[in-house]
Parts: C-alpha cells; structure tokens; sequence
C-alpha cells in the first residue's frame, strides 16, 4: 500500500483486531487495520457461535465500553439462549448461534463508517523498531508503514500449519495461507515464543442429515439480545438440534489413532483442554459410552451444519466413517473435513496488564497470539490493547480492569500471572467474585469507565445512568416499605403459587429474597411498586440484587480487604534474586513474571503469603527512604 504514518497499527481482521482498530479510531487515533483480506474482516473461523459461560459476559462487558461484537452478533443472530436459566443468576450467560456471513458482512460494512480508521489488505513481514521501541513495520510488498503504536492480533496466522491425518499444509484456516516471516521479529526483539494447536470439526451438508434422529434444541421466546443497545430484536430463530456418539464411533476412532497427527507427536503444539478433539475425548474418558453433539447452522440459507463436539484432525476417510456411525449422520455428505492447525504465539507473561510489552514500548498484543481461545476473549483483549495504545498516544492514563470488575480484568490477570501450557478459555469459575460480574448488570459496574473512555454516546450513557438511578431509589424503597396482605391481596395469587402468606408484616425486600418470590408474583400483590418509566431490565436485576444481597456484601468486604494489595505497585527494577527472605521458588516466579501489583505477585504459581509479606515489608521500606 506504499509507505505512509499512522498514529496506530493493527495487524489481523479477526475479533481481537476489529475491537483494537475501532476502539483506537474512535478515541481519535489515526488508525490502520492491516489484513489479509479486507473481506474476511471478522470472519468465524471455527463454530459461528458468540457467548457461553464467562464468554457471554465479556461481550456483554466489551459492549458496556462501547465496543461493537455484541451488536453484530444482534445483527446476525440465528439462535438466542440464556445458558444455565434454571440455575443461580452468577453462573447464567448468553449464547448467540450466528450466521457467520452475515456477521463478517455487518463488520465489514461497519468498519467503512468508523472515522480515523483505514481497513487495507496487506501482510506484516517484519516490525521496525529503535532502541527497542515500535516504529512500524515492514509488509510482504516491501513498503514501510510508520507509527507510534503497533497492535498485533494475528490469530492461528503466524507459521501456521494444518493438519488432516498426515498430510500438512501452510495456513491459518482453511482456503488462507499463513504469516511465515513476521515471528522472526519477536526473536530479535528478545520476545520468547511458543506453539499451540487448536482444531475445527468437518463441516456437513443440511439436506443429508436425517433430523428426525435428532433431538430438537430451541432458541428462548422472547429471544434476548446481546448488546444492551439493542431494542426490540425480532429474529425468526432457527433450532439446533442434539445426537450423540456412540460405541461404534469410539471403536473406529481407537482402531485409527495411529493415524492421528496428534497420538503420532506430528503436532507439537498443546491443545484446548476444554475444547478437545474427539479422539482426544474417546483416549481420556475412555469409560464414556457416547458424548453430546450438537448440530448447529452455519449460515441462514446456507446448507452447512456445524457438528459441534467433532473437532478433529484424523484423516478425511477416517472422519467420514466416524460421522456415519452417529445417529442422524447416517448418510452425511461432508462440505469440508476437519483439521488442527498449530501456530506460534508469545507468553502473555512478558505484557502489562494494558497488554504492552513489557521489554519493547509501544507494541501490545491481543487475541490467539496471547495464548488463548475464542472469539470473546480475543474481542476482550483486542479492546483492551487498542484502548492502551490510543491513550498511550493521546498522553492518557492507562486503561486496565481489576478481577473484581469485569472477567476481561479476571482473563487478563490470568494471562499475565500463570503459567500457560494450553490455550486459556474463560469460564464462570475462573472469578472469584463472580455474583457481583454478573452479565445482566455489566453496562451498570462499568459505567464508570464507560464515561471516562467516552466510547458511548452521551444518549447511550444517560440510559445507563438512568436505569442505575432507578434501581438505587426502588432498591431503597423495597427495603423501606413493609406490608401484611390480606385475603384478597392473596387471592390474587395463582392458586398453584408455593409462596407461603407472611404470618407478619415484613419488609417487601425481605418478602422479594424469598427463593420462591419472583418479581411477577410480588406486582400481583403490590402493582403500586411498578410504574410506566420502569426500565424493562429493572424488576430482573432489582430480584437479583435482593436476593444475593448477603452474599454481594460479603464478596465487596472481601474485595475492599485485597484493594490495598491490588493497589501496591511493584517497582520495575526490583531485583527479586537478591530477596534472601523470600523463598528460591519464590523469586524464581517472580523474577520471570514481574508481576505488576503486589495483589498480582501473590496470585503468581510458587509465591505464599510469607513471601508476599517479605515484598510487602520491602515495599515499606522503600516508601520511608523517599520520604
């Protein structure tokens, strides 16, 4: 594209890229979002699925910012469901089947309109630096593009290499070749790398399926939207359905392992422990007769189904017998076979927690290249880092999340202070207060940073802060006002209602807690305590909130005890080999992570409190002798 300056560079099309390039734009960086194919912006390369536990949330926290993914997953939704309904409010996320079509056309489109931001085709060859500080990079063509900022989110792209049973190809997906040359450059920077794998089922054809074997899955009535800016989501939901593997499957996958690129150590990369591939599955829970396996739509009016629990990397013939021997797949026809594919990336551990590079200003990093997997946690980082770099630039302050704000703050925090062997996948039970990260309440626990990022517009804002009003006056009410029904209050009760008659008057929060008590019942008994400028969400996080109310107050006391070690930075030139009082094991974790806080330094593998007492004494030391 010939040489040219930008304030900022993003490197990668995919969900990581696109938060980084939009956020950077929008915070009025002059931005660049260097892809293979400008038409591939977005695309899903493996299930076209957006949320699920611990990554429904981080969408849901990414649009609370001002992001864009949970907007397009509106926009492209086949299937909406709440996950785990009938379970505690803490472990509940949404789950969005999309039409991956669709969804990379609405970001395309999308992208075009961004002020600031120029979307170009073009691959990085190398990365330009000056006393070890980014200053652009060199592409494939041999122009030089100059900036200040350099974000890379290059997915499985980098030396990529695809496995179907023993034959390999160069690639990052199917169809798209990989970025063989830019690795070289970490090396020179002094980065460390490593390989992971992660692998995609085969893909079949719609009308060879035989449904009636299948269980049907439904979406939810209404169907709820992602993004807390949708209104009025009307979609003609499309079912998923569910079968299962069977003895047979298993037995064919077992005679052929030694076919497997994996059991053969042909694929030296690790791969998703939650996400394994089926062969994967059939050797490690070898006294499992059968495993679900959903069959979900690709596309609208497409005519590929996505077999999900199929992942695999054993070859064509070998997918083709398996497939055929699961209920309804009988006479499958494949539109594409599976495949693993390994890729190098760069222990997170060498980053800030704005996602920089510790060793090398002004290059951050989001997405597979982290170690991770998943479109959420690649949106969440690649929001992160394009927000660091834009404030960066613009003079500001950083932009980082705690745990105890959103699980964008809990995956980061992971990332930077853990080992990782594999690629890391969110869940629920990754946070430690997770009833306080709900994904119903992310727009209101991160309104604060949404005001002071400026993302949102101020009508986007004033909502927020409206329905954060609403919910501080009626909270104070319900506590405030108590009743006693009478008869006929009751009467107007479902006659099948469990709920029990109070022998005394009782609050109505304390009416509300009750597990049986549910915001439709209470305004049968009290329709006073509605009005007609209740925001819809109200009487649903307002339940919530009553209900978890003890729990809530003891997870902020917990979280008000650690904020002081969360606070406590850690000097960059602390020589933690020199420490004696802290354990070897000890100075070795910290030495090789530098963690940033002192609050990061305990959650850090081989360091105990006793260690963290050691730093937080040295910490005290320091502050008295600069006084």
């Amino acid at each position: 594209m010939g040489d040219s300056t930008f304030d900022v560079i993003v490197v990668g099309g995919g969900h990581a890229g696109i938060e980084a390039a939009h956020a950077a734009a929008r915070l009025g960086c002059r931005t660049l979002l260097l892809t293979m194919d400008p038409q591939a912006v977005g695309r899903m390369s493996c299930n076209p699925a957006m949320g699920g536990l611990g990554k429904g949330h981080v969408v849901r926290e990414i649009d609370a910012l001002g992001g864009v993914m949970a907007r397009a997953t509106d926009a492209a939704g086949l299937q909406f469901r709440l996950l785990n309904a009938s379970k505690g409010a803490a472990v509940q996320a949404p789950r969005v089947q999309c039409d991956k079509d669709a969804y990379s056309a609405w970001m395309v489109a999308f992208l075009a309109t961004v002020p600031n931001l120029t979307v170009a085709g073009g691959t990085a060859a190398a990365i330009l630096s000056e006393n070890r500080r980014v200053t652009g990079i060199v592409a494939e063509d041999g122009s030089t593009i100059h900036c200040r900022a350099l974000v890379l989110t290059t997915g499985t792209f980098l030396d990529g290499i695809m496995h179907c049973g023993l034959v390999k190809s160069e690639g990052g997906r199917v169809g798209e070749r990989s970025a063989n040359r830019l690795s070289q450059s970490f090396l020179a920077l002094g980065l460390e790398t490593g390989r992971l794998k992660t692998g995609t089922p085969c893909r079949l054809e719609k009308d060879s399926i035989d449904w009636s074997r299948c269980e049907v899955q439904p979406g939810d009535e209404p169907p709820q939207p992602m993004s807390f800016r949708t209104r009025n989501l009307t979609v003609d939901q499309m079912p998923c359905h569910l079968t299962h593997s069977t003895e047979r499957t298993h037995e064919i996958i077992r005679a052929n392992l030694d076919k497997s690129p994996m059991f053969l150590g042909e694929i030296k990369g690790v791969g998703p422990r939650y996400c394994p591939s089926i062969e994967d599955k059939v050797v490690r829970f070898a006294d499992k007769m059968s495993h679900h396996i959903f069959l979900e739509p690709e596309t609208r009016h497409g005519n590929t189904i996505y077999p999900n629990g199929t992942s695999t990397s054993l070859p064509a013939e070998v997918q083709e017998a398996f497939i055929r021997s699961i209920p309804g797949l009988e006479n499958a026809r494949f539109a594409r076979y599976g495949y693993a594919v390994e890729y190098t990336y760069v222990p997170p551990r060498q980053l800030h927690p704005t996602l920089e590079a510790k060793d090398v200003p002004g290059l951050y990093m989001a997405g597979q290249i982290n170690g991770t997997s998943g479109y959420e946690e690649a949106g969440g980082q690649g929001f992160v880092a394009g927000v660091n770099a834009a404030l960066a630039i613009l003079g500001r302050e950083p932009f980082i999340l705690r745990r105890d704000e959103a699980y964008i703050g809990v995956m980061i925090d992971d990332l930077l202070t853990k080992d990782h062997r594999e690629p890391y996948r969110l869940f629920t039970s990754r946070a430690e207060y997770r009833l306080l990260l709900r994904h119903d309440n992310a727009d209101l626990r991160l309104l604060p940073h949404a005001e002071s990022l400026g993302l949102l517009s101020e009508r986007e804002l004033d909502e927020t802060r409206a329905l954060a009003g609403q919910l501080r006056e009626r909270a104070d009410l319900l506590r405030r006002t108590t009743f006693r029904t009478s008869e006929a209050q009751w009467e107007a009760l479902d006659e099948s209602s469990p709920i029990e008659r109070p022998d005394k008057a009782v609050s109505v929060a304390q009416f509300l807690a009750r597990p049986e008590v549910d915001p439709a019942s209470l305004l049968r008994l009290l329709p006073g305590l509605a009005t007609a400028e209740d925001d819809p969400r109200l009487w649903h996080l307002l339940e919530n909130d009553v209900k978890y109310e003890g729990y809530l107050h003891k997870q902020q006391v917990l979280i008000d005890r650690t904020r002081e070690m969360e606070a406590a930075a850690l000097p960059a030139d602390f020589n933690y080999m020199t420490m004696n009082s802290v354990r070897h094991e000890a100075r070795v974790a910290l030495d090789r992570f530098r963690p940033a806080t002192l609050g990061a330094a305990g959650r850090l593998p081989g360091v105990n409190p006793s260690d963290v007492a050691v730093l937080m004494l040295e910490l005290r030391k320091r502050s008295l002798a600069e006084e």
